[in-house]
């Protein structure tokens, strides 16, 4: 089966989009046919790499299901990219096409990179007008020709340590991962509206808000962006019953809201990040309803586990899907028991085939048939899993590991605060030392000394931070994680300027 079959689904005559101007499923058909002979016409071909840059859309879908169709693998790019970056990614996947809404002005990166090929941007809302007036030729069937182990997507991962790579998905990887994510769900059908908030060029809407409810024959409520209030109308208006969001939204949600407001949504789901506790606990006392907190990564298409209806577990992300396996293995590769921390390693059908273009970095992530998550964590008895934190993120005080979610649960039990993180700064004693960023709700103080103080029987000394530094906001990214890069950024900065000055 290939992902662009998905389509069909639905009955013609259904919505399948709600959008300012609601799209049915036989309208979509349409399109999608309109889509795809013309990228036919233009010479696009099995097996190449077409960039695809736009905000949340049905257009973004389009173009998504009439590549994937032609045999073509999507490259999906993160719209708040810069030139350079874009630049970078389109040399990487060596690109000749380039989707998007507004040409993109990446012309003279590419020249200074040293990119020989001629890239052609196509502009989205300049040929989707030339449709009703050109008759381009059908374009034939490439059905037999994609198999489950085809590319489809490349998706390029955040780039945190270093330039990012593009983790190459097959139809099979995501066709699996939509049909085990299905069943750990409750039950849903083509009487469902999904919410689509967090941005399809990422692995988590895409799979979740948009491949899993084409697949029930379903309806789609996108929306460009994340806003509050507009967010809270949209659920309302389009009486949408399920939501797929970030633990940023849900504390929004809580702030701005009114019980009645969500109480026609059955399934919430919680990914992309940790979701704190004091966050899931004022969520469901408002609405309710428990927030499934899951688990994922581009590597693995991306859902890895997801917590059960009928037994949800706080800070856990819950039990891994349906023929998805997972381990916590020490640094020798070897299975640790229940309880004990080590890495996570997932293996499954939903698995990458690896790294485009980098064999080195797919050998390092893939190793033994396991993809190697970085992710610290452990597993209890009954099967749920717990990140502790990420590898790269574990700080290291005199010999000691120190996890920065440990402290930054704890920093969101304090009254006042909305939200926290701790990284790891040079302590010429320690080596290194914890550093805690806080932003406050509206009206609350912050107070360095009080926090302290609530921390310090609570924490091994050891663990203390170092600082406790008050920001107006954390930085995130489009999909509600917190960039950790960009705070330690800061700190090289000021140490820099310190040692200038």
């Amino acid at each position: 089966m290939q992902v662009h079959q998905f389509i069909f689904a639905g009955n013609p005559s259904d919505i399948v989009f709600h959008t300012p101007n609601p799209i049915t499923y036989g309208q979509l058909q349409n399109n999608f046919i309109a889509y795809r002979n013309y990228f036919y016409d233009l010479g696009i071909k099995k097996s190449e790499n077409v960039g695809l840059f736009s905000k949340n859309s049905a257009e973004f879908v389009y173009c998504y299901m009439a590549l994937t169709s032609l045999g073509a693998v999507v490259v999906p790019l993160n719209f708040q990219l810069t030139s350079r970056e874009i630049s970078f990614i389109v040399k990487d996947a060596q690109m000749k096409h380039l989707i998007s809404m507004e040409k993109l002005d990446i012309t003279e990166e590419l020249i200074l990179q040293d990119y020989p090929a001629s890239v052609a941007q196509l502009i989205i809302t300049e040929f989707a007008d030339t449709f009703a007036a050109n008759n381009f030729n059908p374009a034939p069937s490439f059905d037999s020709e994609i198999q489950e182990n085809t590319p489809c997507v490349i998706i390029y991962t955040s780039g945190t340590t270093g330039n990012p790579k593009g983790a190459i998905l097959t139809h099979g990887n995501l066709i699996s991962n939509v049909q085990s994510f299905a069943a750990a769900l409750p039950p849903a059908s083509s009487q469902d509206n999904i919410l689509c908030v967090l941005p399809m060029y990422h692995s988590f809407a895409w799979t979740c808000a948009v491949l899993y409810p084409l697949s029930l024959g379903a309806s789609i409520t996108i929306l460009e962006a994340f806003s509050p209030k507009e967010t809270v109308a949209a659920i309302k208006d389009t009486h949408v019953s399920i939501v797929f969001g970030v633990p940023p939204i849900y504390n929004y949600l809580t702030r701005v809201g009114h019980a009645e407001d969500l109480s026609g949504v059955k399934t919430f789901v919680s990914g992309g990040a940790a979701l704190p506790q004091k966050i899931a606990e004022q969520f469901q006392s408002k609405y309710g309803t428990p927030i499934l907190e899951g688990y994922g990564l581009s590597e693995a298409s991306p859902v890895v586990a997801l917590n059960p209806t009928h037994k949800t577990k706080h800070c856990s992300i819950g039990k891994a899907l349906p023929d998805v396996k997972v381990r916590i293995v020490n640094a020798k590769g070897e299975t640790l028991p229940p309880g004990d921390v080590g890495e996570l390693v997932v293996q499954g059908p939903n698995v990458m085939q690896g790294y485009f273009n980098l064999p080195l970095e797919t050998s390092r992530a893939l190793r033994n048939d396991w993809l190697h998550t970085g992710d610290i964590a452990y597993q209890d008895i009954e099967g749920y899993l717990f990140i502790v934190d990420r590898l790269k993120d574990m700080i290291i005080i005199n010999g000691e590991n120190v996890y920065p979610r440990e402290i930054e649960e704890l920093l969101y039990g304090f009254p006042g605060i909305m939200e926290a993180a701790v990284i790891g700064i040079p302590d010429s004693l320690r080596g290194e030392a914890a550093c805690a960023y806080v932003a406050m709700e509206e009206g609350k103080a912050f107070d360095r000394k009080a926090i302290r103080e609530y921390l310090q029987p609570l924490l091994a000394g050891y663990k203390l931070p170092k600082d406790i530094i008050r920001v107006d906001a954390l930085p995130k990214n489009k999909t509600g994680k917190i960039m950790k890069r960009l705070l330690r950024e800061q700190v090289t900065a000021t140490r820099g300027q310190t040692q200038t000055g």
